[in-house]
């Protein structure tokens, strides 16, 4: 299976002052990876490649395996209460305008993020400024905005898409299949209307013992896509052991309880062949289907067993997530880890983000995770980020 980085010419090679935007964040996280880990009394403001937006807590489907509403989801018994505490569009324009001179990738996601109110002035506001936007969705609102989606130059959507129609409703919804192929098809005429690249439009599909023998037939069926990527997230596990380890550390280095690994421990790795889910996703990487196949994180044939079979061994470490990447959260609380923001760093509604960045609870958190073994905490161990960005682990 090829490595990731093999594609990443052919994946913006349609635009190259969006090719450039996204070179130049790989720039400053490949650089923050070799310079030494600083913590205290250094602008690590100057190195932010990568910001993380999650404008709304609130979604419109149920995904069985999500962390935030699937079968353990830490927001189904509190959204109501925290849809209530979304930032403002004018709060969000602040902090851009604080962020922007420093050129990093943007990622905005949720809950769904259609559903925040002033979505489409804040992404238009976004690109205006100069900033490689990325917009993650779950799709099924797609379709109604596609005019205004590539009139206003969106960077990259990607739409989670799990398996075709059957086995994808099972899990996500009935009709959310199809009304994420109403919305590629619909984005596919605009952007031929408007005779535009924009927006670079891919899946991510994250693998689970319910989808992962039917991953042949969603490859098969986007040849129809006119996708730019299809990306295969290995998925984000953890377990019972795991989550009172990180609960334990938590408590004793940051004086802070956790609450959102344990979304994660849902048992949708149990059961998953690691040679056939290889072979599969080998023969998926082999053909042709129009557009570049990416899996993360790329692993040797024999350790995909070792993946969702062994949670307790790491398989990438060394995080450098604290010295370049950043999630502010619906409310305006600021955190290095996008799927565990259980240790805040401050308020961008209080202080400015630099501020915040560079200071004592950040720096704390940085100098913690650097002094542990593999330069990451115990429930990091299957962390999307950390599966991103993280070193890969000889052998593995």
């Amino acid at each position: 299976m090829k490595e990731n980085i093999s594609v990443v010419p052919l994946l913006f090679s349609k635009e190259l002052g969006l090719s450039a935007k996204m070179l130049y964040g790989f720039f400053k996280m490949g650089k923050t990876r070799l310079f030494p880990k600083r913590n205290y009394h250094f602008n690590h403001f100057d190195n932010l490649a990568l910001v993380y937006f999650k404008l709304t807590p609130a979604c419109n489907l149920r995904c069985k395996m999500c962390g935030q509403y699937g079968d353990k989801g830490v927001m189904k018994d509190c959204a109501a209460e925290e849809i209530k505490k979304i930032l403002p569009l004018e709060t969000w324009k602040k902090f851009i305008d604080e962020i922007a001179p420093q050129h990093p990738v943007t990622y905005i996601w949720g809950g769904e993020p259609f559903l925040y109110p002033d979505l489409f002035p804040l992404v238009r506001y976004m690109v205006q400024k100069g900033l490689f936007v990325s917009v993650n969705t779950n799709g099924t609102m797609i379709e109604q905005h596609a005019e205004e989606i590539v009139r206003d130059k969106w960077s990259t959507i990607f739409v989670s898409l799990d398996a075709f129609r059957d086995v994808n409703d099972a899990m996500r919804g009935k009709g959310s299949y199809d009304r994420v192929i109403a919305g590629f098809k619909a984005i596919n005429r605009e952007k031929q209307k408007q005779k535009s690249n924009y927006p670079v439009l891919g899946v991510v599909t994250t693998v689970t013992n319910k989808n992962y023998m039917d991953l042949a037939n969603l490859a098969e069926a986007t040849r129809e896509y006119n996708l730019d990527i299809h990306l295969f997230n290995l998925g984000t596990y953890t377990n019972s052991n795991i989550v009172a380890t990180q609960r334990r550390f938590m408590r004793e280095k940051f004086d802070t309880d956790i609450d959102c690994l344990e979304g994660y421990n849902t048992g949708y790795n149990l059961g998953i062949d690691g040679q056939k889910l290889h072979d599969i996703l080998k023969n998926i990487h082999n053909r042709d289907y129009g557009h570049p196949m990416i899996t993360v994180p790329v692993l040797n044939p024999e350790k995909t067993h070792t993946y969702y079979a062994d949670l307790e061994t790491p398989v990438r470490n060394h995080c450098i997530v604290p010295w370049c990447q950043s999630n502010i959260n619906y409310n305006g609380d600021v955190h290095f880890c996008a799927d565990y923001p259980d240790y805040i760093l401050g308020n961008i509604t209080r202080q400015s983000f630099k501020e915040i960045y560079n200071g004592d609870r950040a720096n704390l958190f940085r100098k913690t995770i650097h002094a542990c073994e593999g330069g990451m905490f115990p429930g990091c161990l299957r962390c999307y980020q950390n599966m991103l960005f993280g070193k890969k682990i000889k052998g593995y």
